[in-house]
């Protein structure tokens, strides 16, 4: 006390000059803090670019749209695919899943418990087979961020069945403004499901004022992946679809992939697990025999995502043909190299979600709104998903190259939970993809062209896009709204 006595007398400031120290020294911390959680190094393992392999693939989608009389219509393929894995699987289940709980906010529409099934299935197999190792892997979104306890999760570890919610905490802030100050001063706060008095933003538990402290760093782990062993051998599914109620009527994308793929999708996972304080069983796999004509497939996580795509992008020349179907389209390099694509003579589709839809709330079009005028104005098609209060949630891109060799025409698919932004990009969110390279008339790749093409043309009387005029808007202050929303990471895109 007497050493703070005397250097107060040899300085003698005023109680205004402490404070203006005091906050400057704040100010300082604050923005060194942000500055290392944007920067900070990620967890060995993410990042992840995987070896080319020859592998068998199958292409499989959901699909919403509105049929000649009208009506809506809905096509889903993927989440049965899933439960028909889960039956087949002999020893080992590894999943994980971002959104995984039956909220349905206020969306009106019909919806198949998907939360429900998948927890059934689960359980079901594993006391069918005891022996079975089961891991699911969550985002903690699925539990408002320690705010409450889903029942759904309670009985698959009750099962004997290893849940994962992901610490989010070694990954890198997307939302610094907001990031730097929760890692100096709330993130040691913890949270607890007992004395919620908050509105839960997604359902009807009360929730703390941690919960959405927490939320507001804007943090995900976005993966849709699945892993299991059959009599067949080991198969791997990347996705776009989550097991949400609410997103039942999503149309979505996946690939199930063939062979040993698997182990690195599992070492990927394994590393998320690992900073989570769980575990992932690591296992040697073997080669599958792949027919002659099977394509080259590639594992991608985090930013080799956006490398391997502004790069596939980016060697497009004229006369080739570029198809891009997705739900968030706002990184500013993605979006200068569709437009310098177009200017070079290649045929550029984009087909994107109108972003007005959100659980039965409506949203402003931002950010697909914005890109699209940019797209328009540079001679770009767009058209938009023709949504009835679902979510053209798919992440899809498609490019055909010209015949070189006279031989066979090339195409590759590239799919699963990236959205074409800097969260998803850039190292901030978890993220898991594939790219799958060979003849287009491979009937998974040539699957997924007819997709796209059907959604484009509205081929067979099915509905399922529109001119870009419907959903049009050219607002310069709109757009540099997003602009700024992007640079910053002060939104959820």
């Amino acid at each position: 006390m007497r050493v703070f006595q005397r250097i107060h007398k040899k300085l003698n400031w005023s109680v205004k000059r402490y404070m203006m120290v005091i906050a400057l020294i704040l100010l300082i911390t604050y923005v060194a803090s942000a500055i290392f959680q944007t920067y900070k190094s990620i967890p060995e393992g993410l990042d992840y670019a995987g070896q080319t392999r020859t592998s068998e693939v199958e292409f499989l989608a959901d699909r919403t749209f509105v049929n000649a009389n009208g009506q809506n219509q809905s096509e889903q393929q993927i989440f049965d695919a899933m439960l028909t894995l889960i039956d087949q699987a002999q020893t080992t289940i590894v999943l994980d899943m971002f959104l995984f709980n039956a909220e349905l906010g206020e969306s009106k529409l019909e919806h198949r418990p998907l939360t429900a099934q998948l927890t059934k299935a689960l359980i079901d197999k594993k006391k069918l087979n005891p022996r079975i190792q089961i891991v699911m892997i969550t985002d903690p979104i699925n539990t408002v961020y320690g705010g409450v306890r889903p029942e759904h999760l309670h009985q698959l570890e009750n099962a004997g069945i290893q849940v994962v919610v992901t610490d989010l905490r070694p990954l890198r802030a997307s939302n610094p403004a907001w990031s730097g100050l929760w890692y100096m001063c709330c993130q040691s706060l913890g949270n607890n499901t007992e004395t919620g008095w908050l509105p839960n933003p997604f359902g009807d538990q009360k929730i703390t004022l941690r919960s959405y402290l927490a939320l507001a760093n804007f943090k995900a782990n976005h993966r849709k992946t699945m892993v299991v062993d059959t009599l067949n051998g080991w198969k791997t599914l990347i996705s776009s679809a989550n097991p949400h109620d609410a997103s039942s009527e999503h149309s979505n994308v996946a690939m199930i992939i063939h062979g040993k793929i698997a182990s690195e999708v599992l070492a990927t996972e394994a590393t998320v697990a690992k900073m989570s304080q769980g575990d992932v069983p690591a296992l040697i796999i073997g080669e599958n025999q792949a027919s002659s004509d099977a394509p080259q497939v590639q594992l991608l996580t985090e930013e080799q995502i956006y490398d391997h795509v502004l790069q596939a992008i980016n060697a497009t020349a004229s006369g080739e043909q570029l198809d891009l179907m997705m739900f968030y389209l706002s990184e500013r390099q993605i979006v200068k190299a569709l437009i310098a694509a177009k200017q070079r003579g290649v045929q550029v589709n984009v087909l994107l979600d109108p972003n007005k839809d959100a659980f039965g709330m409506q949203k402003n079009g931002i950010p697909n709104r914005q890109v699209a005028w940019e797209l328009h104005k540079n001679d770009v098609p767009v058209r938009w998903c023709n949504t009835q209060g679902e979510q053209c949630h798919s992440k899809l891109l498609v490019i055909t190259k010209l015949d070189q060799l006279e031989q066979f025409q090339q195409k590759q698919v590239i799919l699963g939970s990236a959205n074409y932004t800097a969260r998803n990009l850039k190292n901030y969110n978890l993220e898991t993809n594939v790219a799958v390279t060979g003849q287009a008339s491979y009937p998974a790749i040539a699957s997924a062209q007819q997709y796209f093409d059907q959604a484009w043309n509205n081929q067979n009387g099915q509905v399922m896009s529109v001119d870009y005029d419907e959903y049009k808007d050219e607002s310069w202050l709109k757009y540099w709204l997003y602009r700024f929303m992007e640079w910053s990471g002060l939104s959820t895109f």
